[in-house]
C-alpha cells in the first residue's frame, strides 16, 4: 500500500492535498519520495520561516527533545521564560499566553476581552467586531468569528456576539459600534481572505475609536507576524500597537506553537483558572521558537521587502496579471482569465510549489530564501501564469 492510499484509508478527508508525497527539505528546497526536487514557496502556509530544518532551529529543538521534552505548566522551565522574555521585549507587550495554533491564541483574545469588560462594565459589553472576509481559526468560536458565509455552516448554533464589519469603510463601522462592543478584531492582512492589506486610515480610525472608549483592539498576526511582512509584526506598517496581539506559525518554524500578547493594562486580565492549555509553551516548541527569534534582525526584515518588492515588479509586469496584493513576503496574485489553482497544479509540475487563497495564487516563501532561489522560482511562476 502506497502513502496516499494508506493516507486517505484512514485520515479523515478534511484536506484537498496535493498528489506529492514529501521525504525530506533543506532551506526553500524539498524532494518528493521519488526523488523530484521542488522549490517551496508556500512554507508549510508560512510556518517555517526560514524554510526545512533551518540548522539553528533543528539544533535547538534536538538539544531541548534529549533534555525535557515537557512538564505541563504547574512547574516552571527555562525555554518557555527565555522565549517570553525575548517576545515582550521585540514587541513592547508586558504578558503573553502560550497556546498550540493561531486559532487557540485567538480564542484567548477573546476571552481575555469579554472578561475585562464584562469585570469592568457588565456582561452585557460582550460583542467583539470583526471584518467581512477575514478568518480567525476553525473552532467553533474563531469560526464564528470568521467573516466569510462560506465558513458558517453545519456546526450550529455558532458563538453569538460577533458584528461583521466592511473592510476600509468607516461608515459601517459607526454603524455596527454600540455600547456593547468590548473589542474589535482585525488582520491588518486578509490571508485566507485574499491576501488583503488593509487601508491605513481604517486602521488608525479603529485604533482611535479603541483608545477613546475603552474597547480592545485586537491584531490578529497569525499569518502576518514574525517577519513575514519585513517587519516583526504588520502594525508597524501602519504606525499601530493593537492592545492584543496573537500570532502563530511563523514563530514556531514548523512546531505548533500559538501566542496572545497583552498590554499591560490587559496583562492580569486572565488569572489561575479562567485559561489554561496542557502543551502550550512545551519545552521543545519553545527553544525552536526562540532559535527563529533569534534570527529576525533587522537587516534580514528588509531583504524580506527588498524580495517582496522583486517579485511585484515581475508579477505586475505579466499581462495575464490583473493586481498584486499583500506586504513583504506575503503575496497575492490575482489573474485575468486563469484560476488560481490551474497556476498552483501547472507550477507543482514544474517543480514549484505555491498556495492559493479565495481566487488568488498566494506566495509565502521562506524569509532567508536566496537571491538565486527566488529569481529561479519568479521564473517558474512567470511561465506557468503567462503560458497559453
Amino acid at each position: 500500500m502506497d502513502i496516499i492510499e494508506q493516507t486517505n484509508l484512514h485520515i479523515m478527508p478534511t484536506y484537498a492535498r496535493n498528489p506529492v508525497v514529501l521525504a525530506d527539505g533543506h532551506g526553500a528546497t524539498c524532494h518528493d519520495a521519488e526523488g523530484k526536487t521542488y522549490l517551496d514557496f508556500g512554507s508549510g502556509i508560512g510556518t517555517m520561516s526560514f524554510g526545512y530544518c533551518n540548522p539553528k532551529w533543528a539544533e535547538a529543538v534536538c538539544e531541548q527533545v534529549n533534555t525535557l521534552q515537557h512538564t505541563s505548566n504547574l512547574f516552571y522551565h527555562v525555554p518557555q521564560a527565555q522565549l517570553a522574555e525575548k517576545l515582550c521585549q521585540m514587541s513592547g507587550y508586558a504578558k503573553l499566553f502560550y497556546a498550540n495554533s493561531g486559532a487557540e491564541a485567538n480564542e484567548c483574545a477573546i476571552k481575555l476581552a469579554k472578561k475585562y469588560s464584562t469585570e469592568k462594565y457588565s456582561r452585557n459589553r460582550n460583542v467583539i467586531l470583526t471584518l467581512v472576509n477575514s478568518f480567525h481559526g476553525r473552532t467553533i468560536t474563531t469560526l464564528s468569528a470568521t467573516g466569510q458565509d462560506v465558513f458558517h455552516q453545519y456546526f450550529y448554533p455558532f458563538t453569538g456576539g460577533f458584528r461583521f464589519v466592511q473592510a476600509n469603510q468607516i461608515e459601517d463601522l459607526y454603524k455596527n459600534l454600540d455600547e456593547n462592543v468590548c473589542a474589535i478584531m482585525i488582520e491588518y492582512v486578509q490571508g485566507e481572505g485574499g491576501v488583503m492589506a488593509l487601508d491605513e486610515t481604517f486602521v488608525q480610525e479603529i485604533r482611535k475609536i479603541c483608545t477613546e472608549k475603552d474597547i480592545l483592539m485586537i491584531a490578529d498576526e497569525v499569518q502576518t507576524g514574525i517577519g513575514r511582512t519585513g517587519k516583526l509584526f504588520a502594525g508597524e506598517h501602519y504606525h499601530c500597537h493593537a492592545d492584543i496581539t496573537t500570532t502563530a506559525k511563523g514563530l514556531g518554524g514548523g512546531l505548533p506553537i500559538g501566542v496572545c500578547l497583552a498590554d499591560e493594562k490587559f496583562a492580569d486580565v486572565l488569572n489561575s483558572g479562567s485559561h489554561g492549555s496542557t502543551f502550550g509553551g512545551n519545552p521543545v516548541v519553545c527553544a525552536g521558537a526562540l532559535a527563529i527569534l533569534n534570527q529576525i534582525t533587522p537587516e534580514l526584515l528588509n531583504e524580506v521587502q527588498e524580495k517582496g518588492d522583486f517579485l511585484r515588479r515581475k508579477l505586475t509586469s505579466l499581462e495575464e496579471v490583473v493586481s498584486v496584493s499583500g506586504l513583504g513576503l506575503m503575496i497575492g496574485i490575482q489573474l485575468k482569465t486563469k484560476t488560481a489553482a490551474a497556476v498552483r497544479d501547472t507550477c507543482l509540475k514544474k517543480g514549484l510549489l505555491v498556495l492559493t487563497a479565495k481566487d488568488r495564487v498566494r506566495l509565502l516563501p521562506p524569509l532567508n530564501i536566496s537571491r538565486q532561489e527566488l529569481e529561479t522560482g519568479a521564473e517558474i511562476l512567470c511561465q506557468c501564469i503567462s503560458a497559453s
